[in-house]
């Protein structure tokens, strides 16, 4: 069976077979068997051809679209821990002290990580001084979103004290190079840590405490995969957040 919209997709731009082939990385022959004969490129070949044409590669050939086999487990996927309060301290500044480039924070508050940890400042500012960007983003103690993340988890104002908390930590890297300090007032979903291509997700329970929810570790690994889903949620989150600034 000939392939009639690939034909005219053809010869509306002109196409000829030495002219697609050449593009497609393909011998002619190949492209007039797609066309007189209705056989189906590979996959990467026929996503090609199809840019090439300027037309969506299902409608060229309608077989390419089926479903994709389920994977069981992502691979970007290196731990599951069944509650932040099982992950120890050492996991976050590990990570983050292992950043080159790209340093991310989003939370309300995460005061555990200065308290467990008190020379967490001093690991940003080493990192900064290396050439690592450094942005880091806290609840707003004044935002509605705070106040009924309190309300739900049953710890009344104690978030909001825990968001100023936060900040009066954080608040002596103002003046660093390279690190930025800003306050959101977005529901939050998910806690994010971010070094490179690793991140350490604290998801959101309603009713319950971010240290008894779920974390998962993952390793970025291409375009378009969850690492990259969650890094464009932080940066979201981030140019709607606010410039902390100096007292």
């Amino acid at each position: 069976m000939q392939n009639e919209r690939l034909r005219a997709a053809m010869a509306a731009g002109g196409w000829t077979y030495s002219t697609l082939a050449a593009k497609a990385e393909v011998d002619p022959k190949s492209v007039e068997r797609w066309v007189n004969l209705g056989r189906t490129p590979r996959r990467s070949t026929a996503m090609l051809a199809a840019e090439t044409l300027g037309e969506d590669v299902h409608a060229l050939w309608p077989s390419l679209r089926q479903a994709r086999s389920a994977r069981a487990v992502s691979p970007e996927l290196v731990a599951l821990h069944e509650q932040r309060a099982n992950v120890p301290v050492s996991a976050f500044t590990d990570m983050l002290a292992q950043a080159t480039q790209q340093i991310d924070v989003l939370v309300y508050a995460a005061v555990f990580l200065h308290e467990a940890y008190p020379r967490l400042n001093d690991l940003l500012r080493e990192r900064a001084s290396a050439g690592c960007t450094v942005r880091i983003a806290v609840g707003d103690a004044e935002s509605e979103n705070v106040r009924q993340r309190g309300m739900e988890e049953k710890f009344g104002h104690g978030i909001e004290s825990r968001c100023r908390l936060a900040l009066m930590h954080y608040r002596p890297l103002l003046r660093v190079p390279g690190i930025e300090l800003r306050t959101h007032s977005t529901t939050l979903y998910n806690s994010l840590y971010r070094a490179d291509d690793q991140l350490l997700v604290n998801a959101h329970v309603w009713g319950v405490n971010a240290y008894g929810a779920p974390v998962w570790h993952l390793r970025r690994n291409g375009d378009g995969g969850i690492f990259d889903t969650y890094a464009a949620s932080f940066d979201a989150v981030w140019s709607t957040a606010q410039p902390v600034e100096e007292e």
